[in-house]
């Protein structure tokens, strides 16, 4: 039993190995493209003190934007005007940005 245990562990281990090297060797790696694509991934960040400054800014709008939503979710019952606040957000977000924390 132990036996059969270590060569279906052995046997995923080698399919494992070769699916890794048939993406890298297509120079695709599903896990890091999501990370980059998700905003997680550090490379090829910006790491200067505007561009924390600037993430900072656009996190806090999308953070407001966001309980605002949350809020009329709750107090609101129809789904007309739930519809309408999140369509109303996602159009005025850069609106909002650019008269909050652009400086002419």
């Amino acid at each position: 039993m132990a036996a059969e245990a270590a060569a279906e562990h052995a046997a995923r281990k080698a399919v494992l190995t070769r699916r890794r090297q048939h993406l890298d060797r297509l120079g695709v790696r599903p896990m890091r493209r999501l990370a980059r694509f998700l905003g997680l991934s550090k490379r090829g960040r910006q790491t200067g003190a505007l561009a924390v400054r600037r993430r900072l800014q656009t996190r806090l709008l999308g953070g407001v934007l966001l309980l605002l939503n949350v809020i009329v979710w709750f107090i609101e019952p129809s789904w007309a005007w739930r519809a309408l606040v999140l369509v109303a957000s996602v159009l005025v977000a850069p609106v909002l940005y650019t008269v909050l924390f652009r400086k002419a």
